[in-house]
């Protein structure tokens, strides 16, 4: 049994990954802003879990609330699993992306996943080893139009894992990366609908695009993403990068 931290924990990828941790037995602690909708993703939990409130882009919020998880973790081992999977997606085309919007997304895209990997990885080679998933995205492994500042942000946090697994595997903790392609989630849902106000099309035809851009031509499910983390939590390779196209079958990692 391991004691998973999974940010953005509230709702998507983040809540059916602590679903599916739990439902394997772990604990979890799981983090987001929104402390009522993770009150909710507790609810639904098997086993032990918490919800503490984090905004993995305030550096005073990341330390109170790893405070607040390390406390709970004490009496479960400590944290040995982190999942970082909080991320935010704006588009704006060249010409039109301003230093605000392009700190926002390394904000919440990068160096959130930093903050707590740089604060969790000492931990967890002190106790005797551990694993990091990062949730980057296709947009980490290819460009795509009106969202440059968003797919700089992604390909920053594959080039710092990358890094990352390469200097922690010999001391003992694994680090991974989970790329999917459009997944069907809340976040999906809110580019479907900033979009239809812009282009006039309806929210259905925007998600109908969307699955048609993934090469498995449908989008992704949490679940498989969810799936796919705790293979890598539990005995994935360090440096393993998966990428999940909607295809059904996940490729072989890098």
């Amino acid at each position: 049994m391991a004691t998973a931290l999974v940010t953005g924990a509230s709702s998507g990828i983040g809540a059916a990954t602590a679903r599916a941790l739990s439902s394997a037995g772990h604990v979890v602690i799981a983090a987001a802003r929104r402390l009522d909708a993770l009150e909710e993703t507790c609810s639904s939990l098997e086993g032990p879990s918490i919800a503490v409130a984090m905004d993995v882009t305030d550096p005073a919020s990341v330390a109170s609330g790893l405070e607040e998880a390390r406390a709970f973790a004490e009496d479960h081992g400590g944290i040995t699993w982190l999942v970082n999977n909080a991320g935010a997606a704006e588009s704006a085309p060249v010409g039109k992306t301003d230093d605000a919007l392009a700190d926002r997304m390394l904000e919440v895209n990068f160096h959130g996943a930093r903050r707590l990997t740089e604060a969790l990885a000492p931990l967890m080679i002190e106790a005797g080893g551990g694993a990091v998933v990062n949730v980057a995205s296709s947009a980490g492994l290819h460009g795509y139009a009106y969202v440059s500042a968003y797919c700089a942000a992604k390909h920053a946090l594959v080039g710092y894992s990358r890094a990352a697994a390469a200097e922690l595997k010999e001391k003992g903790v694994r680090v991974s990366l989970v790329c999917p392609h459009y997944v069907d989630t809340p976040m999906t849902d809110a580019s479907a609908e900033r979009l239809a106000e812009k282009t006039g099309k309806s929210e259905e035809e925007l998600r109908a695009f969307f699955a048609s851009e993934n090469p498995g031509g449908r989008l992704v499910t949490a679940g498989e993403v969810a799936g796919t983390i705790l293979e890598l939590l539990a005995d994935g390779e360090s440096g393993s990068l998966v990428e999940l196209d909607g295809s059904g079958d996940a490729p072989d990692g890098e």
